[in-house]
């Protein structure tokens, strides 16, 4: 008789799972994982910003220790000099500020918060007196040195759309509504943050590729692909986490919901999607047009990009202690995840 395979075992009916077993996303992809020789300043010089005038304290300060966020900006953006880098790396460590003030919101607080931040982006020679919208003006006043007229645009377009994701994200929370798959794919492609990320992999590599080129659907393909793993994976890696907290803006959840799945085949279903997605960026890169020899130098460089932030945070999420704490090299070995408790 044939043994049980070890994610039934994970996950016997007759029980409440208490481990999950993760996808092999890491062997999946075959991009090369690459890191940026400015990394150590960066880290350092980020974190004297974010914590000027103690800005954050205690458990919150550890936390962003344990982010490792200048280790991401490094392996996501591999090529770019010190100035630009430092300008990914404020605004990552930035953003993920603003995901857990978000995650602690209603949606009038994140509404106040995409306001104040808007307006900085707009008008960023324009005194705020909030702290969110000091950082703002500081790092984009940076970045506009040197960024392109379309990677300016692009920047402050895709982060708007996250303030209105995540507006809507915690109406749903606030509701306990648990969206259906579609609707849930089209808001996290928002809610992820990464749009904006992908205008910054153009001003990280000092790229000036035309509106036409960049609105062209191999292209938008390309990064709808690079969202969609980086966020799905990044879904998987977090859930443990989430689930202890009772947050339903997960996809795990919302397939669990759908297709009245278990925990496990739930966490292989979007596993799988996950590869695809992979899948659907190769065949993509491989079927580009030409533009022309400048054109298409800078568009392989941005497409480089992309795949950099595919590979790159995959290795991340198990070195961070965001997501597995203190074990995630072991989890990444034997992707065996045990279940926290939920909170009372």
């Amino acid at each position: 008789m044939s043994q049980p395979s070890l994610s039934t075992k994970l996950t016997s009916a007759s029980t409440p799972p208490r481990k999950i077993l993760l996808p092999d996303l890491v062997s999946h992809c075959t991009f090369k994982l690459r890191g940026n020789r400015h990394r150590k300043l960066i880290t350092s010089e980020t974190k004297k910003w974010l914590f000027k005038g103690d800005n954050l304290l205690g458990k919150r300060r550890d936390a962003y220790h344990g982010l490792k966020c200048g280790l991401l900006t490094s392996m996501c953006y591999p090529d770019a000099a010190y100035p630009q880098l430092r300008v990914c790396n404020d605004f990552l460590t930035y953003l993920f500020h603003l995901d857990n003030l978000s995650d602690d919101m209603d949606n009038f607080g994140t509404s106040t918060t995409a306001d104040v931040v808007l307006n900085s982006l707009y008008h960023p020679y324009i005194f705020h007196p909030a702290r969110v919208g000091k950082m703002t003006r500081d790092y984009y006043k940076r970045m506009i040195l040197t960024a392109s007229p379309g990677a300016q645009q692009r920047f402050i377009e895709t982060f708007d759309f996250f303030f209105q994701s995540v507006t809507q994200q915690a109406i749903d929370r606030k509701h306990s509504v648990i969206p259906d798959l579609e609707s849930y794919i089209a808001l996290r492609r928002d809610t992820s943050g990464c749009k904006p990320c992908w205008a910054l992999i153009e001003y990280a590599n000092n790229l000036d590729i035309p509106d036409e080129v960049m609105d062209h659907p191999l292209i938008r393909s390309l990064g709808e692909a690079a969202n969609d793993l980086v966020t799905w994976s990044n879904d998987i890696f977090s859930y443990n986490v989430e689930q202890s907290k009772g947050d339903t803006h997960n996809m795990i959840p919302v397939v669990m919901h759908q297709e009245g799945l278990d925990l496990q085949s739930a966490v292989d279903f979007v596993g799988n999607m996950c590869k695809q997605s992979i899948d659907r960026f190769n065949d993509d890169r491989a079927h580009l047009p030409s533009w022309g020899p400048e054109i298409d130098r800078q568009v392989a460089v941005y497409v480089d990009g992309l795949a950099n932030w595919i590979v790159g945070s995959l290795h991340w999420s198990f070195e961070s202690e965001r997501y597995f704490g203190k074990t995630g090299r072991q989890v990444k070995a034997t992707r065996v995840v045990d279940l926290l408790p939920r909170r009372s």
